[in-house]
């Protein structure tokens, strides 16, 4: 076990990641990690080699995330549904008449983004399958739109003290001697978590400043000439008994019964998931003591039912149409649901070799330096850890119990230390090609996964270099009412930077002259 506990650990991911972005094929970039790995846990032992492969890379990839393929398909199902009435096309019309402009466009899906923070799953499905009409109206790249739901799910979702993250990271938290609660060391990490709130800053001054550099650039100068960008198989049907209402409708179900059936299966109704009756009652408890991969398919499987019997008495759709939907929509999800299986088997590998265990002694080591200089240190390794795994759930799993070993209970350092490792899991998961939020971004938005990470990752790296400057910074002021405006004027001055350097204004105009 030669390359278990070391940097070996790494090797696996970097391949495929590195594989992914010279070739742009993701499932044999994929696979040829998962391979790699398996060689590495197993001395190179070709039987062994293939059983760690199907027993310990894909067996348990499907089996632990069985709902979240199930909540995939039975939004596919009710994205094709809505398509096939052509509420889309209906609600596209009014948003067109509404909403008329590119910057109007984007300010629209980002802050749809940000209304849906209960899961960043639910966040990309569904802000994708809503806005894509209108930002194909406005003729929004495919790549664009995919960044902004990837900039506003897990982000929002890890500053929202109500959703899956805030349970997640609560309950990473809850057994540790930090002096407070889970959910209390949650919400005091908000204010410093700088990657999660200056990628807002930097989102919404892209699209107000009207201007994008690198490979968004290029995609965003093709959408004006007409190539969005899409995988296909998303054209909008035409039905005059359509209305935006047949959109919206069924939408507002999705979230009502995927926030009953979180509150459900957390207990907040009596008994939990597993026989508990201590959330009885209280929201915040039962959403917190909540399974998403349990409760999201709970939840959409009532929606789509219902909005099946609702279209059907509206006469937008045939019973039989609405049927043949149900095939469509779990055949657009496949693609997503075979990368997610290839990421979370690549995870597996990575998870047998020790890659936590090696981050660890790394963190350990770096905290006998510089004391200041470790919220930094803290974000970069949260960073690579989360790019290498594709995991940010992952990530401040391993990394929240060696912040709160290293620094005091009441010392400021502690909260920022946290946020730093909250700020880099987020930061390294949105980088990541094997995450699977950045997967659920590009499925959302019906574009090449790749292309979707390429055009993202110059972005998401501006911020990073933002971010941990200011975590630098945070740990000799470690003032949030110095360090927050700081890092805003130091996020709108790269912007204009930017624009006046590499950045390309992306117009009608600016599209003919290239």
């Amino acid at each position: 076990m030669q390359f278990v506990n070391t940097f070996w650990a790494l090797v696996p991911p970097i391949v495929a990641i590195v594989l992914a972005l010279i070739t742009k094929e993701t499932y044999s970039s994929l696979f040829v990690g998962i391979v790699v790995g398996a060689l590495f846990v197993t001395g190179f032992q070709p039987i062994e080699t293939v059983n760690a492969i199907v027993n310990e890379g894909f067996v348990p990839a499907i089996e632990g995330n069985a709902g979240n393929f199930m909540f995939l398909i039975l939004l596919g199902m009710m994205v094709a549904l809505v398509n096939s009435t052509g509420a889309s096309a209906a609600f596209g019309k009014w948003a067109a008449r509404h909403v008329k402009t590119r910057t109007g466009t984007m300010i629209a899906t980002f802050a749809l983004g940000v209304l849906i923070f209960i899961d960043d799953y639910f966040n990309c499905l569904t802000v994708g399958s809503v806005m894509r009409p209108l930002s194909d109206e406005q003729r929004i790249s495919r790549a664009k739109l995919a960044y902004i739901i990837d900039a506003t799910a897990a982000p929002i979702c890890m500053i929202a003290p109500v959703s899956s993250w805030a349970a997640a990271v609560s309950g990473v938290a809850s057994d540790l001697d930090a002096g407070i609660s889970g959910i209390q060391l949650f919400v005091q990490a908000i204010p410093f978590n700088f990657y999660s709130l200056l990628t807002f800053v930097f989102v919404i001054g892209l699209a107000i400043m009207g201007f994008d550099y690198g490979p968004m650039a290029k995609a965003e100068l093709e959408a004006i000439k007409g190539n969005l960008g899409s995988l296909g198989n998303d054209e909008e049907v035409e039905n005059t008994r359509a209305s935006i209402w047949d959109m919206l409708i069924p939408v507002i179900l999705l979230i009502v019964f995927c926030v009953l059936g979180l509150i459900y299966v957390g207990g907040f109704f009596g008994v939990d998931a597993w026989g508990g009756t201590d959330c009885a009652g209280d929201f915040i408890a039962a959403f917190g003591n909540t399974d998403a991969f349990k409760a999201l398919p709970w939840g959409s499987l009532i929606a789509i039912l219902l909005s099946i019997a609702y279209l059907l008495c509206r006469r937008v759709i045939t019973f039989k149409g609405a049927m043949e939907c149900l095939l469509k929509g779990f055949n657009a999800m496949a693609p997503a649901i075979l990368i997610l299986t290839l990421a979370v088997s690549l995870k597996n590998m990575t998870g047998l070799l020790g890659a936590a265990d090696y981050v660890g002694a790394v963190m350990h080591s770096a905290s006998k330096g510089l004391f200041m200089m470790l919220p930094a240190i803290i974000f970069i390794v949260a960073c690579v850890l989360a790019f290498s795994t594709g995991t940010s759930w992952g990530t401040f799993g391993i990394l929240i119990p060696i912040v709160t070993a290293i620094f005091e209970v009441g010392d400021p350092l502690l909260m920022i230390g946290i946020s730093a490792c909250l700020a880099g899991a987020v930061c390294g998961d949105h980088c990541s090609p094997i995450s699977d939020t950045t997967i659920m971004a590009s499925a959302g938005a019906n574009v090449n996964h790749i292309d979707h990470v390429r055009t993202q990752l110059p972005y998401a790296i501006t911020v990073a270099v933002i971010s941990f400057v200011n975590f630098i910074i945070a740990g000799l002021v470690q003032n949030i009412w110095i360090c927050l405006p700081i890092a805003i004027a130091m996020t709108i001055a790269v912007l204009f930077i930017l624009r006046a350097t590499i950045g390309k204004r992306v117009s009608v105009q600016a599209a003919s002259e290239e």
